[in-house]
């Protein structure tokens, strides 16, 4: 195997890996500061994509798409936020589930009713379109280094914003003691409803991104919603830091592990089998990542230790 064909998929599992973390980050800033387990996150992810795909048909623009996501997840996150989740917080998460599992739901048929059952596709901006070449003679999709690229960014912001501003302040308060900063005269619905949005519209931005490299279709946040969890329970609950080394992990895994391990297993059995069996394995690994650090640090790379 080629080092060009290795280094492409290296980028190709980095570029997996930051749009996982925009999904993730924002699940686990709600839940480590909400304690509220969201399974309509991934319906925020869908609306983002819609609400690009609309966007950019109407208005031609790219970046006026990703506004409209931004805005959009934002806006939904929030009206949920206000009508829903607040009457969930002090309830346990057997009615925190089944209340968002209803979102998911209530979600996919509201698309459908308004934009129908056929995907939308969303093109890449004529500046970023085409291959870029690299060192050593590889070319890769601009495109794909410029979500990479985003990604990193999206971080890089988020690390200044909880670690250098007032608000990140109160959210990592709120994470360890939200009855004391409530005593203190914190707004504490107030600052839910802000969290709540935040990690809405980061969903709604991965949405948006990747709608122009794949179909935008209903039911399409609930695959990454599952490896959302994975990243957080691989990073530690309520931790940005470990929701990007997670992502990047898993996003790393599940690429090169889908192109390798069929080649590993070629090397002493047929080539149907070797296929066969790699692909299974591909398809197990994040799972088998995830059991690994879980017995190793059962709160994650970066969670507080209980």
């Amino acid at each position: 195997m080629s080092a060009i064909l290795v280094i492409e998929q290296v980028l190709n599992g980095l570029q997996y890996g930051m749009m996982l973390f925009l999904m993730a980050a924002g699940l686990t800033l709600i839940f480590g500061v909400m304690g509220l387990i969201n399974l309509a996150h991934g319906s925020l992810y869908m609306v983002g994509a819609f609400a690009a795909a609309w966007a950019a048909g109407a208005t031609g623009s790219f970046l006026l798409a990703l506004v409209a996501a931004l805005a959009a997840a934002a806006a939904a996150g929030a009206l949920v936020e206000l009508l829903v989740i607040r009457r969930l917080y002090d309830r346990d998460h057997l009615d925190q589930v089944l209340a968002t599992f209803a979102l998911i739901l209530i979600f996919s048929e509201a698309t459908r009713w308004v934009f129908g059952s056929f995907p939308l596709y969303l093109d890449i901006p004529a500046a970023l379109s085409g291959p870029v070449a690299l060192p050593g003679g590889i070319e890769y999709p601009r495109y794909r280094l410029a979500l990479i690229g985003a990604g990193a960014a999206v971080a890089a912001g988020l690390f200044w914003l909880i670690g250098r501003t007032r608000l990140g302040i109160r959210i990592r308060a709120g994470e360890n003691d939200r009855e004391m900063i409530g005593a203190l005269g914190v707004n504490i619905a107030a600052l839910y409803t802000v969290v709540f949005a935040l990690g809405a519209a980061l969903a709604g931005l991965a949405g948006g991104l990747v709608g122009a490299i794949q179909s935008v279709q209903v039911g399409m946040g609930e695959p990454v919603l599952i490896l959302a969890f994975v990243v957080i329970v691989i990073g530690g609950i309520g931790s940005i830091k470990g929701a990007l080394i997670g992502a990047l992990l898993v996003g790393l895994t599940d690429t090169l592990g889908g192109i390798f391990l069929p080649e590993f297993f070629k090397l002493f059995m047929a080539p149907a089998a070797a296929s066969a069996t790699g692909g299974a394995l591909a398809a197990m690994a994040i799972y088998i990542l995830m059991a690994a650090v879980l017995i190793w640090r059962p709160t994650g790379l970066y969670g507080l230790r209980g």
